[in-house]
C-alpha cells in the first residue's frame, strides 16, 4: 500500500539527516497516516479510510465527513474516497 492521504493526498517527502559534523544522507519524512472509521451522517454509516493527522483535524473543523467532501477537490481525493463523495452527493440529492 502506498504511504498516501486518502483525503488530502499528502505522501512521502525526501530530505536530509544532517549530523552534527554536516553530513548530509538522503531520508524520507513520511505522514502521519492513522486508519479510522469516521461517520457519514447522510449515509448512516462507518467508513474506513487511511488519513492523516491533518486531515482528521479538518475533518473535524469543517464539521464532519459529509461537509468535508463537500468542499473537497476530486483530484486530491484516492478512488475509495471518491466513490464516497459520490454516494454521499448521490444520497443527499435524493433527499
Amino acid at each position: 500500500m502506498s504511504r498516501r492521504c486518502e483525503l488530502t493526498g499528502k505522501g512521502p517527502m525526501t530530505g536530509n539527516n544532517v549530523s552534527h559534523a554536516k553530513n548530509r544522507t538522503r531520508r524520507r519524512f513520511l505522514p502521519n497516516l492513522n486508519d479510522v472509521t469516521l461517520q457519514s451522517e447522510i449515509l448512516g454509516r462507518g467508513i474506513k479510510l487511511k488519513i492523516c493527522a491533518a486531515a482528521l483535524r479538518t475533518v473535524d473543523h469543517r464539521g464532519g465527513l459529509d461537509q468535508f467532501f463537500a468542499k473537497s477537490k476530486d483530484s486530491e481525493l484516492s478512488d475509495s474516497a471518491l466513490k464516497v463523495k459520490k454516494e454521499i452527493a448521490k444520497a443527499q440529492a435524493a433527499a
